[in-house]
């Protein structure tokens, strides 16, 4: 308990003040108050909780939660029972799945302190170790079983240097010594693996960069492959998610060619056309899950960040009525096998994040966790509202604003944050800890979607590529312009904050808005644009080109370069709090050192923080919890009338 820390920590440091872990580095961060952790704690207990897999013969589920410092595999036997830990490692639990015809064991995916290596293992509970299934030091980067659960395919990524390099292989997880590589490629990224109901085949999808991907269907036997999705002469066409149809003859994808937005489609693999499904719905479709025994298809839409549940006849493809929902980020939909109901994840303003089923036949929902804080009283947590702005162009841009409550007067201090990517969204889900921000400290806390963003249309996706990129950036400069014209919103007093991409944009729009901004928060940001794309993984490095620019080209590198925060580091004077992990290699640690480096030799106040046990983001429990505390000491000296 955060209770047991504190005291703890105040012992191995002064009486008033918390001392970090011992896995991070600290400086420039002035102590924090014991008082400030007893403030945050009631925020903390939250449990946040993700559906893995269901049993394949029992109503019993396997979700993860934290156990200990990290999130792990538990096994959830009814709705509302405690969950049971499974795993306690020290590394967090990525994925899990059952064994999909006895369930007598499961399959799990895990990294060492964030190192994004991840390795696949095989697990049964009461087993003294996990059996490894592939090899040591290669990252796997997506699994799926075979419909007997005889055999898995995973793809295995290689390579942190040169080019890319990617192998599809089969594995008995029985007799890991049995494997067999289907096949190689030698470069870009492959995932979304799944089965024909007779496993003599199997479609994935081939990344191109986040606006285009393919699909390929490979043999099991003879290992024969091709693409099957039609080229699209001039256009960049996004396909993803397949899924064979119940007699293997066609697949269903997600896909936006012709649209603007991703659509559910019927692909025959051999005459035939591409046939929509929900082009009745001009949003995009998130997700989707097949169910042959109740023969039907479930699936999201994202309408406004807002995730609406829906249901098609297999069949006929005709849509079946909605469920009776609230407002909320809906995701990892999973049919519960032989059975008419759907389990998911959901996370909204006042729900911390849990997993629900719906019985489609008894119109019932179903709630199996419940990881809100006893301490808090979720109904008086703020609400987000969607606001827009227009920005430089004239383009109309959105961002979610938590309001704090009425007892806090006059003008409010805001924090904008900044979401990564780039084409990620910022969704009105959870925001954990940060509700402390909202209800305790007054402050307005802004999610902006600027240029780039997903769930807007591919068009706006890609209003941000390679020489637009700092088009977004001026985006947040008209955010800071809409703050200073409300009277609700102090624009004296805001900080700018985001992770990754989040953390360039927050740096950039600073460097560009000094007289604005009064404090900026980067985690893992992009400081030198250059240098990233250096020494990103290969495997990962063609689509960040494909983004940001190639710096192979001279021209590009000279204006990525000149793009970058170092580039324009004189400009940042007021205080700025730096987050890295070690062990980062999506973003490299140096790209914060260098920003570090910078900051202090022209005398910037910098507060850092480095992790030696982490590396693409803070998710064991004690970092995660010091590093919102300094985020909370940062703020109210960033913004102190």
């Amino acid at each position: 308990m955060l209770v047991a820390q504190v005291a703890l920590c105040a012992t191995l440091a002064r009486a008033d003040a918390i001392a970090p872990p011992p896995s991070l580095a600290v400086e420039g961060v002035p102590p924090i108050p014991v008082e400030t952790a007893r403030e945050v704690q009631r925020y903390a207990q939250f449990t946040l909780h993700g559906m893995l897999s269901w049993h394949p013969q029992r109503r019993e589920m396997l979700v993860r939660r934290r156990h200990g410092d990290t999130g792990q595999v538990h096994l959830v036997v009814a709705p509302g029972a405690t969950p049971t830990p499974l795993t306690a490692f020290d590394d967090p639990v990525a994925q899990a799945e059952y064994q999909p015809v006895k369930g007598d064991y499961f399959v799990f995916t895990r990294a060492s302190e964030g190192d994004d290596l991840f390795r696949l293992y095989r697990f049964a509970p009461g087993d003294p170790a996990p059996t490894p299934l592939s090899p040591a030091g290669e990252r796997v980067g997506a699994f799926a079983w075979s419909p007997r659960g005889d055999r898995l395919v995973y793809a295995v990524q290689h390579g942190t240097g040169g080019d890319a390099r990617t192998a599809v292989s089969l594995v008995d997880p029985l007799h890991p010594q049995h494997v067999r590589t289907l096949a190689t490629f030698e470069h870009g990224r492959y995932e979304g693996f799944h089965f024909s109901r007779d496993a003599r085949r199997i479609a994935f999808v081939e990344r191109i960069s986040p606006s285009e991907s393919h699909v390929w269907v490979i043999d099991t036997v003879t290992g024969s492959r091709g693409r099957v999705t039609p080229v699209a002469a001039g256009k960049r066409v996004s396909y993803s998610s397949p899924q064979f149809s119940r007699d293997g003859r066609a697949l269903f994808v997600l896909s936006d060619r012709d649209s603007e937005f991703r659509r559910l489609v019927f692909l025959p693999l051999g005459p035939g056309r591409e046939k929509v499904l929900t082009a009745a719905h001009a949003h995009d479709v998130d997700a989707f899950e097949m169910a042959w025994d109740p023969n039907r298809i479930a699936f999201t839409t994202n309408e406004d960040g807002t995730d609406v549940l829906r249901f098609l006849d297999a069949g006929s493809f005709a849509e079946l009525p909605r469920p009776p929902l609230f407002d909320a980020v809906i995701d990892s939909l999973q049919w519960r096998p032989g059975s008419d109901e759907l389990a998911f994840h959901v996370s909204s303003a006042r729900t911390a994040g849990d997993i629900f089923s719906y019985q489609l036949a008894a119109n019932r929902l179903v709630r199996w966790t419940n990881g809100n804080s006893p301490e808090v009283n979720t109904r008086d947590l703020a609400e987000p509202q969607l606001v827009k702005w227009k920005s430089f162009d004239g383009r109309e841009v959105s961002a979610f604003l938590y309001t704090p409550p009425p007892r806090f007067t006059g003008p409010r201090p805001v924090m904008v944050i900044l979401h990564g990517g780039p084409a990620l969204q910022a969704k009105p889900g959870f925001i954990g800890r940060y509700n402390y921000l909202v209800s305790e400290l007054g402050v307005a806390l802004l999610y902006p979607n600027v240029r780039g963003s997903s769930g807007f249309g591919k068009s706006f996706a890609a209003l941000d590529d390679g020489p637009r990129r700092e088009d977004a950036v001026r985006d947040v400069g008209a955010l800071l312009e809409w703050i200073a014209a409300r009277k609700d919103l102090d624009a004296k007093r805001v900080v700018l904050a985001g992770a990754s991409y989040g953390g360039y944009l927050s740096l950039a729009a600073s460097a560009a808005h000094p007289d604005r901004v009064a404090g900026t928060i980067a985690e893992m940001g992009i400081s030198n644009f250059v240098t990233f794309l250096e020494r990103t993984p290969s495997w990962r490095r063609e689509q960040r080109r494909a983004e940001y620019g190639d710096e192979r080209d001279t021209v590009t590198r000279a204006w990525l370069e000149s793009i970058s925060p170092l580039a324009r580091v004189e400009t940042l004077r007021h205080p700025v709090l730096v987050v890295q992990g070690d062990h980062d290699t999506k973003v490299p640690s140096a790209q914060s050192e260098d920003l570090v480096a910078a900051l202090r030799k022209q005398g910037t106040p910098v507060w850092r923080i480095a992790a030696h046990d982490e590396g693409h983001g803070f998710v064991r429990k004690a970092n995660a919890e010091y590093l919102f505390l300094a985020i909370v000491e940062f703020v109210k000296a960033a913004l102190k009338p």
